[in-house]
């Protein structure tokens, strides 16, 4: 497939999403955030992805929304403001549902949208050098990209508003030590780190790894007898498939289990 915006690549069952937009900061624009939803649902179908890994291209992750477009947008800017976040949402509401795990590798920054493109990831793995802001409210706009959604749960109510009003600069250590990131890593490491994750994640038991995505976020507006309902279930189903049968043999065979997807 062929994008304007981003660089796709599958190998060894990892799709590779490569935000290319260096000139500008990899910001976020009518044509990227199109790019990007098309990609995921493409992993989302493709049986052959197990794993999905995101990174920007140049010297930052993501800066966010791209400004100078929005400028240039005059009277029309909210409509197009609705039509980015449109597919911006699609983008991570499909990321959050579908089976393959997705694994962040943030270099640079991360701020506003790409701050929230990063920790609606399952997996965020950090260059020590890079910081996070949330930068909405420094230009006079609000979060999207689900950053109201996350940002509290992982992080709690009073942080989430300090952040989002101060706009001030997380380093990846304090981004970690809040829950925001998974791990933090020297910067020379940082692909070699993600890329070991995501080939780590895609030879796993990719439909386990989609339902227990689906109920971990699910728990947290469900009551405790529904979601323990919804744990029966899933188990059940997970327990039809060859995989589960497989990680069974193998655990009690006392050898390495081999995963298909399945």
């Amino acid at each position: 497939m062929v994008y304007s915006t981003i660089l796709f690549e599958v190998k060894d069952h990892v799709a590779r999403i490569t935000l290319n937009r260096p000139e500008a900061a990899n910001s976020i624009n009518r044509n990227l955030s199109m790019d990007l939803m098309e990609a995921i649902l493409h992993c989302d179908q493709n049986p052959e992805i197990r794993a999905v890994l995101i990174r920007g291209a140049g010297t930052l992750f993501c800066g966010g929304g791209d400004l100078k477009d929005f400028r240039s947008r005059g009277k029309e800017l909210p409509y197009y403001i609705k039509e980015v976040t449109t597919y911006l949402h699609s983008t991570i509401s499909r990321m959050i549902r579908m089976d393959p795990p997705v694994v962040a590798a943030v270099h640079g920054a991360a701020a506003g949208a790409g701050m929230s493109l990063a920790i609606a990831c399952d997996f965020v793995v950090a260059a020590e050098s890079a910081r996070f802001m949330v930068a909405y409210t420094r230009v006079g706009l609000t979060p999207d990209g689900s950053m109201s959604y996350f940002l509290p749960r992982l992080i709690g109510l009073k942080r989430a508003i300090e952040l989002t009003l101060t706009n001030r600069v997380l380093s990846a250590r304090e981004a970690m030590d809040w829950g925001l990131v998974s791990m933090v890593v020297p910067d020379d490491e940082l692909l070699p780190h993600a890329e070991k994750i995501a080939l780590q994640l895609a030879a796993g038991p990719t439909r386990a790894f989609g339902i227990s995505k689906r109920l971990l976020h699910g728990g947290w507006t469900e009551t405790l007898e529904t979601q323990m309902e919804n744990e029966s279930q899933m188990i059940a189903e997970c327990a039809r498939t060859p995989d589960a049968q497989e990680g069974i043999s193998s655990f009690i065979e006392r050898r390495i289990p081999r995963f298909r997807g399945l």
